[in-house]
């Protein structure tokens, strides 16, 4: 992101530039002024912009980038393009959400949501969908028979009011200019622009009339972002821009090398998701779940310290109370109440019967002996992909059953034969490549036995937290 941000003459009284001007104005470095920004996004809501003119326009922020300004005006006037979403007043300081850049394995959000509104907020989380080698959040939950996420802004105010969370689908009265430019995105390699990614994010936010947001920034072999340095621009540019629409941002910064949890793939996640809900779950995924909800309470004021909104959003967990709200939330957005009852109290094994099951199930075992140093995220996430759990565009179908189970974990002494990963897939078998790729991912040392580390490494405050 340019590091200028200075004030220039106000363009408002020229005669607007076209769209090819202002092409070629940002592509030549210069600073976008509002109303050419705001013409930029008119184009696109009411798609008189060609589409070779947007991936253009994207591709020259993309290079030269943008400034905090600029990224605000973007943001806004995205925000602006459809629908604003309305509370009643006296919600306005519980309103929180939680977003992430994407992980394999996170399954943070299904969790992190019912245990927010168990603390007394108010969460109307807007998720997205998986591409690629990541999983998203609306995949997993449609992976529960019956859930629905589309909910109208009516809809989603009755389950803020009842349930105090929901998590929907970005509709197409919400942000619409913002989803345009998401698909071409997509397509334009222009996926890792700092400035689109902020205005992309924070102009859903601005649209839920947030008070504090935490962004789950990732980085690592299988993020957007493989160093921590590329990710703390991000960070900050999501934390300085916030700032400026009046939210509260933090960013933290969390690896993302290996798997979160010990489950990949839509329905093992879901059953993964609920077993943190009953206060189990792997370790890792539960502390970074208590640590993001933490920062949340503390940053909207209502913990005094981060550790005290950890414990808060830890008891949540511990007392079934988190897990009342998943169940109402589920019932709410479309679930039979029987279904939604029998996931939330009964066992894993019932719980796999009423959760999409692959027929075939295929464990790998070490080939010798040693400490699990690493297990690497991204080709487990490649071959789950290629054997039908992810896609390749917008729109494509895929297998909700799908999926791998982690039997070791990091920094576990195993012996040779130990089995370590199982996969969950429709037949008939791995093909050698995949076995082969999947081998490799499991990295053995000869270090003794080690507690890992955590996964979030870096917490970047907004202005007003910072002592």
């Amino acid at each position: 992101m340019a590091a200028t941000d200075q004030t220039r003459p106000d363009s408002s009284l020229q005669k607007p530039r076209s769209i090819p001007e202002l092409i070629r104005k940002k592509r030549d470095g210069d600073r976008l002024e509002e109303a050419e920004i705001r013409s930029f996004v008119q184009g696109l809501t009411e798609g008189t912009i060609q589409e070779a003119q947007i991936g253009a326009m994207l591709m020259a922020i993309r290079l030269q980038g943008m400034d905090l300004g600029e990224t605000e005006i973007l943001a806004r006037a995205l925000a602006e393009s459809g629908q604003q979403l309305r509370w009643p007043e006296a919600w306005g300081p519980l309103l929180v959400d939680k977003h992430s850049t994407g992980g394999v394995g996170d399954k943070v959000s299904l969790v992190l949501a019912p245990a927010l509104a168990a603390c007394g907020c108010k969460v109307p989380m807007i998720s997205g969908r998986g591409l690629g080698h990541t999983g998203g959040t609306l995949d997993k939950l449609e992976a529960i028979p019956g859930f629905s996420v589309v909910q109208s802004p009516k809809q989603m105010r009755e389950l803020l009011e009842h349930v105090g969370c929901c998590i929907v689908g970005q509709s197409q009265e919400l942000v619409p200019a913002d989803g345009v430019l998401y698909a071409i995105r997509d397509v334009t390699a222009t996926v890792d622009s700092l400035p689109l990614i902020t205005a992309s994010i924070l102009s859903k936010k601005a649209v839920e009339q947030l008070s504090t947001l935490v962004v789950d920034v990732k980085f690592g072999e299988a993020a957007i972002f493989p160093s921590q340095e590329r990710a703390r621009e991000l960070a900050q540019a999501l934390v300085g821009v916030g700032a400026r629409l009046g939210i509260r941002v933090a960013a933290a910064l969390t690896a993302m090398d290996s798997p979160l949890g010990c489950c990949v793939g839509h329905g093992l996640e879901v059953e993964e998701a609920l077993r943190c809900l009953e206060g189990g779950g792997p370790p890792d995924l539960r502390d970074l779940i208590t640590q993001l909800g933490g920062s949340l309470l503390w940053l909207n004021r209502q913990a005094p310290t981060l550790a005290q909104g950890a414990a808060l959003v830890g008891a949540t967990l511990d007392n079934g109370s988190a897990l009342g709200r998943f169940q109402a939330m589920l019932e709410a957005q479309g679930v039979a109440p029987d279904l939604a009852q029998a996931l939330c109290s009964g066992s894993p094994a019932q719980r796999q019967g009423l959760l999409p099951t692959a027929p075939t199930k295929e464990e790998l075992r070490t080939a010798s002996e040693g400490t699990v140093e690493k297990i690497q995220a991204l080709p487990l996430a490649q071959v789950l992909h290629e054997l039908g759990a992810g896609r390749n565009k917008a729109g494509e179908p895929l297998y909700h059953d799908v999926g791998l189970e982690l039997l070791v974990s990091i920094g576990q002494r195993v012996s040779a034969g130990t089995p370590w990963i199982r996969i969950h897939h429709r037949g008939p078998g791995l093909s050698r490549s995949q076995h082969q790729k999947l081998q490799e991912a499991l990295r053995l040392s000869r270090r003794k036995p080690f507690a890992p580390d955590p996964c979030l490494r870096e917490l970047i405050l907004p202005p007003s937290m910072k002592g």
